[in-house]
């Protein structure tokens, strides 16, 4: 077969490729050559070279495992709030997280929210598109010889169903009947399924009757499992009509409204309304803390960004302690390793003095110690990065916190180690290659 003309001019003489792609390809073998060599090197002395790693693997593996819980943690806090979270506020007495005494103090001199505030809300806030409002209480909750304690109990209005957006799984939430008569119905959370009645299947749990301070409650529906944010579970809780709490819940305190909106640029809007209607009722209040007299309105409005805020804060200490605790390790894993390449470079002066007497360049020592230093702290973050994932699994496993495995941690465990390895083999790496030939082999 007769070659045609554009092959006849594609073909090159043996030996004969282009300068650019001979060049790539020395270096690849080149950089092949000092790489083997460096983990032949390794494995001379594997305790040394695992003692050298060990600083590494510690760092990588502690800051590995906690960015791993924390982004877990981060997608299930956005996955909660994102539901309905930025179309619903409440209205309360206090924040719902406290950070201090003075704080406390204030919050237990205000005036309970009541049933009256929420209908003023309801008739003053156009924006408003569901109101409901909730009391709480914890009690002591028996069924046939089982006792379950610390059961939140919650007396809310219908419309907390759809501003929660719970649903009944199995049976049915109460009517609008049932709940201004105050009927002693109840929905239950998934817990008290499992920890009352045990494994008998959900539909026989319906219309079987639960004990409350004395009061009998019949269940009616059991709401879809919510799960767990930071460990704690979501599903312990009896759910009852808000005039049936009434009546077995003593001292229920201060009511929680809350409030939806049916599109979220509403919701700053829907606040200020509700805050405005709120302050034309109760006013400004004077509250004396020691000697320190100032005036408060009395309530607190909040929204989902500030749990989410809070949240934010709270992580980003942890991460701050966390990259402080890894850099020390880091830090300490990095001297370890300048320390057994400068152990490495007067071993093997020797070694260095032969290579250069028959040819290598200093850049070619230098390439050499800098390429096993990062090979020592690239095996380091490898291992460490192994093993902080599964510590995390393990803590996931134990405490239930949700984990994320995502390509940026396995970038930032790799290109720190590796970068730990740059900066400390640059110094024994220059000093390997400044050595002189004819010393240098003279040395035993």
């Amino acid at each position: 077969m007769i070659p045609t003309e554009s092959k006849k001019l594609n073909r090159r003489p043996f030996g004969q490729q282009p300068t650019l792609l001979r060049s790539a390809d020395a270096s690849l073998v080149r950089v092949w050559s000092i790489t083997a060599l460096a983990v032949r090197n390794l494995f001379v002395n594997k305790l040394r070279t695992f003692l050298t790693l060990l600083g590494i693997i510690v760092g990588v593996a502690s800051m590995i495992a906690v960015v791993t819980i924390i982004q877990g943690l981060n997608e299930t806090v956005a996955n909660t709030f994102s539901a309905n979270g930025s179309t619903v506020f409440s209205i309360s007495k206090g924040p719902s997280v406290i950070t201090s005494r003075e704080q406390m103090l204030k919050v237990g001199k205000r005036r309970d929210v009541t049933e009256e505030d929420a209908e003023a809300v309801a008739r003053g806030c156009q924006l408003c598109w569901r109101i409901g409002y909730s009391a709480r209480g914890s009690e002591i909750v028996k069924y046939a010889d089982k006792t379950e304690e610390n059961v939140t109990i919650r007396g809310i209005t219908l419309s907390q169903f759809d501003i929660e957006d719970l649903t009944a799984e199995t049976g049915r939430v109460w009517t609008g009947n049932e709940a201004d008569a105050g009927h002693y119905v109840a929905v239950i959370g998934a817990d008290i399924v499992k920890n009352v009645f045990g494994d008998a299947p959900p539909e026989t749990v319906i219309g079987r009757q639960l004990r409350i301070r004395g009061a009998t409650v019949r269940v009616i529906g059991i709401v879809a499992p919510l799960g767990s944010i930071l460990g704690v579970s979501r599903d312990n809780f009896i759910l009852v009509p808000y005039n049936t709490s009434l009546k077995i819940l003593p001292g229920r305190g201060s009511l929680v409204i809350n409030v939806q909106v049916q599109d979220p640029s509403q919701l700053e809007n829907a606040k200020d309304q509700a805050t405005a209607v709120m302050r034309a009722r109760r006013g400004m209040i004077a509250i004396r803390t020691g000697d320190v007299e100032e005036f408060d309105e009395g309530f607190t409005v909040e929204s989902a960004d500030v749990f989410v805020g809070l949240y934010s804060d709270a992580t980003s200490n942890i991460y701050l302690v966390t990259i402080g605790v890894s850099a020390i390790s880091l830090l300490v894993g990095g001297i370890v390793v300048m320390n057994i390449m400068l152990v490495s470079v007067a071993e093997r002066t020797k070694e260095i003095g032969l290579r250069m007497a028959v040819g290598a360049r200093r850049s070619d020592i230098m390439r050499q110690f800098m390429t096993e230093a990062v090979v020592i702290a690239a095996a380091g973050g490898v291992i460490g990065l192994a093993l902080g994932f599964a510590l995390a699994n393990l803590i996931s496993l134990l405490i239930g916190f949700p984990t994320l495995i995502n390509l940026m941690s396995v970038v930032l465990g790799i290109g720190v180690s590796s970068v730990v390895g740059v900066i400390s083999g640059l110094y024994p790496a220059w000093r390997a290659a400044q050595l002189n030939p004819v010393e240098a082999m003279r040395r035993e």
